[in-house]
């Protein structure tokens, strides 16, 4: 299903004067979710606001952050995808604010099929070396906007689980998740 929102990268310029933050219940616990400019800019399975805004780039730190009742297709692309519907978070527009190659591996992780996980070694040679997989695994561990962008559909080279910022048993489920909805 399409939910109207189109994926959006690294913008020079945000324009917001605050940024909105809304708390879900999901399966596997709570999710909160930071917006900016009707982008998300943060997110992560707690309801603990200040690891959340952890991951806000330097450039939105300054601005105060609202609570709100819904974050409108952002709310419902989630959970629709937690409803089964894959697809729906392909369109959430996102406000990444990493390096290059951080940026980089957050592109190739919104790349990885849902149900089709990838190993650190897999992702490496597809952006320019098997050589950089300790940089893939940092890429993955400094994710800001989990699970938007799906960092927990890379498992190790033997397809073992392994670092995932939110907990094993998250990307446990939500591996399981996208394999039963695939």
């Amino acid at each position: 299903m399409s939910t109207g929102l189109t994926p959006t990268l690294l913008t020079p310029t945000v324009l917001t004067a605050t940024i909105l933050a809304r708390t879900m219940q999901t399966p596997i616990g709570p999710l909160t979710i930071m917006v900016a400019d009707d982008r998300v800019c943060a997110g992560g399975f707690t309801d603990r606001i200040d690891l959340i805004s952890a991951f806000i780039g330097k450039r939105l730190r300054p601005l105060p952050i609202e609570m709100v009742d819904s974050l409108g297709p952002i709310t419902d692309a989630l959970a629709e995808y937690f409803g089964g519907d894959l697809g729906a978070l392909d369109g959430i527009p996102i406000l990444t604010q990493g390096g290059a190659f951080q940026e980089r591996v957050w592109e190739a992780l919104r790349q990885i099929p849902p149900g089709q996980p990838t190993t650190y070694r897999e992702l490496a040679v597809r952006l320019g070396g098997e050589r950089m997989a300790r940089a893939v695994g940092m890429g993955c561990v400094t994710n800001p906007v989990a699970p938007i962008v799906p960092c927990h559909r890379v498992t190790g080279t033997s397809g073992n689980l392994t670092g995932y910022y939110w907990g094993l048993e998250r990307k446990r489920w939500l591996l399981d998740h996208e394999r039963r909805h695939a």
